[in-house]
């Protein structure tokens, strides 16, 4: 499929997406949102794609926010509906994602760029990344998630600072309060996710898509997160990853996984 905003490269079984926006500090509009949509359910289709990479093209920005001109003059129900198609079609669409996904921060992450870094299952920034939810200062505040996903990473408290101030937060800052897990020289970040993913893809894909839904569960309201692991745990007994698994930790040798 031909996408005009957003790249695709796949190789060893781990994708990259890039937003391909550079003029645009790669700003998520509405086409774009639709097609990251597409390409992510595409590649979560692939059995060959084990792990996704997301990140934004050029040094400066991952993304720098949403497209501001085209929703300046929404009404409340626009707005509402906004939020709602962005969250089911995008955001959320990530985060239970059986793929797991990794954002690789390399640059400006504000705004819904920082909410599409939040949605991914962990991030990796650069050393130059800055992030913020500046949308109070425009009248509005986070629709696609901020407000939600931001508390549950860095706490209530820090949470609460950064949307109420608006401001940016460096690298470092976002390192030590565990919005994201590493901090590389940007040269080396695609290099280092491509690492972790290098370890991620010798496990059973099977297991990881259950260890996602699980780790989920404990933050979506009146879902049991202890329930749901127990009954994942269960379902992998069934499973060709589990006996291939057990049995060639028993032989002493690699297990070759299929995600069966």
């Amino acid at each position: 499929m031909n996408y005009e905003n957003i790249l695709i490269s796949v190789d060893n079984n781990i994708a990259i997406i890039t937003i391909n926006r550079p003029s645009k500090l790669n700003a998520l509009n509405v086409a774009t949102i639709n097609e990251l949509h597409k390409a992510f359910k595409t590649l979560n289709k692939n059995n060959e794609v084990q792990v996704i990479i997301l990140t934004g093209s050029g040094e400066k920005a991952f993304v720098a926010g949403a497209d501001i001109s085209e929703f300046a003059h929404f009404s409340v129900k626009e707005g509402a509906q906004l939020a709602a198609e962005g969250q089911e079609k995008l955001f959320d669409f990530i985060e239970n994602l059986k793929t797991p996904v990794i954002a690789a921060v390399n640059g400006f992450a504000l705004g819904g760029g920082l909410e599409l870094a939040m949605a991914c299952h962990f991030r990796i920034a650069s050393d130059n990344a800055k992030m913020g939810l500046p949308e109070v200062s425009l009248g509005v505040i986070p629709g696609y998630g901020g407000t939600q996903r931001l508390p549950q990473l860095v706490g209530k408290g820090r949470a609460m600072e950064m949307i109420m101030t608006a401001g940016m937060i460096t690298a470092d800052d976002a390192h030590r309060s565990g919005l994201v897990n590493h901090l590389v020289p940007q040269a080396e970040l695609l290099e280092f996710c491509n690492g972790i993913a290098q370890k991620i893809k010798k496990n059973s894909p099977y297991a990881i898509s259950k260890a996602i839904k699980s780790v989920n569960s404990n933050f979506k309201e009146g879902k049991n997160g202890f329930k749901t692991e127990i009954k994942a745990f269960g379902d992998c007994f069934g499973t060709e990853d589990f006996k291939e698994g057990t049995t060639a930790f028993l032989e002493k040798r690699k297990a070759v996984f299929t995600g069966k």
